[in-house]
C-alpha cells in the first residue's frame, strides 16, 4: 500500500458478523417468528391458490395452487424452532448473508402483497424489525433490496423505507423463462444509526402518530427523508 493511492476507510470491527438464528422478534403490531410448514395452512388464503397468482409474478417459484404445495415450498427453507403467534399473514426473511463482509439481503418480501396487510402499521414494523436485528443485534454494515425492475410496488416500497436506489443489473436473471433486470437498493449502518432512519421509524410507529381508528397522522416519509 502506497500513500499517493486512495483506499477505502478502515472498518472499526473487520471481523465476520454473526449468522441470523431462528428468533421471534416482538413489535408493538406485529410478531416475527421463524416460519413453519405447519404454517402452510394459515398462510395459504392470504398467498396461494390461482386467485394469489399475480402475487408471485416476481418471484422465482409459484404460485402454489394447494396447500400442499405451499407447505413443500416453505419446507425448502424451514427452521427448527417455532413461537406463539396470533394470526399469520405472510413472511420474510433475510438471506444472500455474507458475515465476513457483513453484509445481508431482505427477503424475499411476502407479506407486502397479502391484502389483509399491506400498506398497514405491522407491514412497516415488520421491516423495521428486521433492519433493527441486522444493524443493532448482528453488526452488518450493510442492508440490501433487490427486486425486479418491472415491480413498481417493490421499488417503492424500498425508497419509502430509507433505501437508497443503486443502480439496475441488466439481464440479471432468467424467472420462469423470462428475463429479469434487478434494481438494486441499500441501507447502510451509518444511515441506520446516524443518519436518522432508525429514530424516523420510530417516530412514525408511536402510537400517537395514529388517531382512533389506528389511520397514520404524518407519513413514514416524513420522518425518514433520503435525498
Amino acid at each position: 500500500m502506497t500513500a499517493n493511492r486512495p483506499v477505502g476507510f478502515a472498518v472499526a470491527d473487520p471481523t465476520p458478523a454473526p449468522r441470523p438464528s431462528p428468533i421471534t422478534l416482538l413489535g408493538r403490531t406485529v410478531t416475527l417468528a421463524p416460519l413453519q410448514a405447519s404454517h402452510a395452512e394459515e398462510l395459504f388464503p392470504h398467498i396461494g391458490g390461482t386467485e394469489h397468482g399475480s402475487l408471485w409474478d416476481y418471484k422465482f417459484g409459484g404460485p402454489p395452487v394447494t396447500v400442499d404445495e405451499l407447505r413443500t415450498f416453505i419446507a425448502g427453507f424451514e427452521q427448527p424452532e417455532n413461537a406463539n403467534k396470533t394470526k399469520l399473514m405472510g413472511y420474510i426473511g433475510l438471506l444472500n448473508i455474507v458475515p465476513v463482509h457483513r453484509s445481508i439481503e431482505v427477503g424475499p418480501v411476502m407479506y407486502r402483497y397479502s391484502s389483509a396487510l399491506q400498506r398497514t402499521t405491522p407491514a412497516t414494523e415488520t421491516l423495521f424489525l428486521l433492519a433493527r436485528y441486522a444493524f443493532r443485534d448482528l453488526g452488518y454494515r450493510r442492508l440490501e433490496w433487490k427486486c425486479n425492475n418491472l415491480n413498481e410496488a417493490s421499488k417503492n416500497a424500498a425508497r419509502r423505507y430509507g433505501f437508497e436506489f443503486e443502480g439496475v443489473f441488466r439481464q440479471h436473471k432468467i424467472i420462469k423463462g423470462r428475463n429479469r433486470d434487478t434494481a438494486w437498493f441499500s441501507l447502510l449502518d451509518s444511515e441506520w444509526v446516524e443518519g436518522g432512519v432508525e429514530a424516523g421509524f420510530g417516530r412514525w410507529l408511536d402510537e400517537g402518530n395514529f388517531d382512533e381508528q389506528g389511520r397514520q397522522k404524518r407519513r413514514l416519509e416524513d420522518f425518514v427523508r433520503r435525498k
